[in-house]
C-alpha cells in the first residue's frame, strides 16, 4: 500500500468516526478502525526505534574513547528506546486482542 493510500485510509476512517455513530454503534467497525490505528503507531514507534538506533550507533565510537556527555546520550537514548519497546509491546497486545475479537 503506498503512502497516499495509507493517508486516505486513515482520513476516510477519521471521516466515518466524526460523521456517523458507527464507531459507536458497530463493533467490527470499532475494531476494525482501532486495528489501523494501533498499526500506524507500531510504524511509528518502529521509525523512532530505528532512528535511535542509528544515533546510539553513531556515538558508540566516541564513547569508547571515553566521552562522558556522549556516554550519558547513550543512557538517555536506550532509556527512550526501551519505553518505546514498552509501548510497542503494549500496542502489539492491543492489536493482537482487537485480531481476536475480528475473527469471531
Amino acid at each position: 500500500m503506498t503512502d497516499m493510500e495509507k493517508k486516505v485510509m486513515v482520513r476516510l476512517c477519521a471521516k466515518i468516526l466524526t460523521e456517523t455513530e458507527l464507531y459507536d454503534t458497530d463493533m467490527e467497525v470499532r475494531n476494525l478502525i482501532d486495528w489501523v490505528c494501533v498499526s500506524e503507531q507500531i510504524k511509528e514507534n518502529n521509525n523512532a526505534i530505528r532512528s535511535l538506533t542509528g544515533e546510539y550507533q553513531k556515538i558508540e565510537p566516541e564513547c569508547r574513547e571515553g566521552v562522558r556527555a556522549q556516554l550519558e546520550r547513550m543512557k538517555e537514548l536506550c532509556k527512550e528506546r526501551n519505553d518505546l519497546y514498552e509501548k510497542q509491546n503494549d500496542l502489539k497486545g492491543q492489536r493482537w486482542k482487537i485480531e481476536k475479537s475480528l475473527e469471531r
